[in-house]
């Protein structure tokens, strides 16, 4: 199934340089920022830990269950970030972890600060579209798959954190604006997966829904541009630096997600499906899907219909 970009992994402590076995840590504090590298070595469940400041945490190898916001526990895997306010405490089973199979995890510590600086500049620099519409972190967005942009922020900051270069603090600033950028461009993509998804006089938002609602047609980019009121250059570039991804990939997003309804729900054949969602040919649709889901319609169909 679809998974999200990993992370690169980092060399696991030496067993003389560890103090526990559960959440061993190793930290590298900077300016506005600290990582932290977690790995734990032996099973264990419900362990506490909790941060002052935001936390981007990603997973770099094994797995953990995550219990958060008092919430049902979710599995976390390598490819995958969560998020946690300040003074949020996140409970953490480890029901695989073995001295052969560590599981690591970083937990990026940003200063509230600096988050505050950095929203704030990119409202006043480059303004949302629509009334009333702000840059800012969302809370309700905080576990997500890691895209190309994400996973390569993440890389570098790990890289710069843990690194000796002078100017270090300096990168690291430059850095973090990357990442709270594709943070939120995430979590404004995340949100269009919602069926309540709307926001009064945001053209974008209103082009968002007549793409799902009308999934099924060929949809061209200036018919979406015109519905925005805005000309083709402009719409796009609003619609990638709100989303991350163009109209077209949104467009191809859309209908991959509308295949996966149809070949779980109903018995249609994956050439009607195809043609369905309007397209024209049916290696071009086997191709974009095992792309986006990692395997083909036919396997897909047969994974859901096992599991059911």
């Amino acid at each position: 199934m679809a998974a999200g970009f990993r992370l690169d992994q980092v060399a696991v402590s030496g067993e003389k340089s560890l103090k526990t076995l559960v959440e061993n840590r190793r930290a590298f504090t900077l300016e506005n920022c600290e990582l932290n590298l977690f790995e734990t070595l032996q099973p264990s469940a419900l362990v506490p830990l909790t941060f002052p400041d935001f936390v981007v945490t990603s997973m770099l190898r094994g797995k953990k269950v995550m219990h958060l916001f008092d919430q049902p526990g979710f599995d976390y895997l390598p490819g995958e970030t969560v998020l946690v306010p300040a003074n949020v405490t996140m409970k953490i089973d480890f029901p695989e972890a073995q001295r052969d199979n560590p599981t690591q995890c970083i937990a990026l510590a940003i200063d509230q600060m600096k988050i505050q600086q950095i929203v704030d500049r990119l409202s006043e620099t480059y303004p949302r579209e629509g009334r009333q519409q702000f840059w800012s972190l969302q809370h309700s967005q905080y576990h997500f798959l890691n895209n190309i942009e994400l996973a390569q922020t993440l890389n570098k900051l790990i890289k710069i954190c843990s690194g000796s270069a002078l100017g270090k603090d300096i990168l690291a600033d430059l850095t973090l604006q990357e990442l709270i950028v594709h943070i939120i461009q995430t979590q404004h993509l995340a949100a269009t997966d919602d069926a309540s998804y709307f926001h009064e006089d945001n053209p974008l938002a209103f082009v968002v829904n007549y793409i799902k609602a009308n999934i099924n047609e060929k949809i061209q980019v200036e018919d979406l541009s015109e519905k925005a009121c805005m000309s083709r250059a402009s719409f796009y570039r609003a619609f990638k630096r709100e989303f991350s991804i163009s109209p077209l990939d949104f467009i191809l997003r859309e209908k991959i997600k509308k295949a996966k309804q149809l070949l779980s729900h109903t018995k249609d054949s994956i050439s009607d499906i195809c043609y369905q969602l309007g397209f024209s040919d049916l290696n071009y649709f086997g191709r974009q899907f095992r792309k986006s889901e990692g395997i083909s319609p036919s396997q897909y169909r047969n994974v859901t219909n096992r599991d059911e």
